[in-house]
């Protein structure tokens, strides 16, 4: 059976920067939740940030450099955090990922620019960048009908 590597956040785990959740609240999750389907991340605690934490935007892909509202550098806490959500996916045998739109380690199609003014550039996350690289298809919260889609096809063909 394939399996799903999905946000944590987006199942209710409270491990967004503000300590809280962003439940995805629909029938097929739930279903391939209780069929054991998904393999639950959080790229930033896997990486070792905490929660809460101050936010984070990318200020520049090249070099990458993410940092928080206050000015810390957290670059190596969403590297490690990429690398480890890929190993995960791997290990799992995932066949793709649903990840949090717009997140600046999960977002796969668009981040926040690094201003710290909600404006959005159109870049995937690091973890998100890491598995698309690595052939892993991302998709996000708002794209779940074409999620729902590719794992239908692919539990099919497989």
């Amino acid at each position: 059976m394939s399996k799903v590597l999905i946000s944590a956040c987006l199942l209710g785990a409270k491990v967004r920067y503000d300590g809280r959740d962003n439940l995805l609240d629909h029938p097929v999750i739930k279903r391939w939740q209780q069929q054991g389907k998904l393999v639950t991340v959080c790229p930033e605690t896997l990486g070792g940030l905490p929660t809460p934490r101050p936010p984070a935007e990318t200020q520049t892909r090249f070099p990458i450099l993410i940092t928080t509202s206050t000015g810390d550098d957290v670059t190596p806490e969403f590297l490690n955090g990429a690398e480890k959500t890929l190993e995960l996916a791997h290990k799992h045998d995932c066949c793709c990922a649903l990840m949090k739109a717009r997140s600046p380690s999960c977002g796969n199609q668009e981040i926040y620019d690094g201003s710290f003014t909600g404006t959005l550039t159109n870049a995937p996350g690091v973890a998100a960048d890491e598995l698309i690289r690595n052939g892993l298809p991302v998709f996000n919260e708002h794209q779940l009908d074409a999620l729902i889609q590719f794992v239908e096809r692919h539990s099919q063909a497989a």
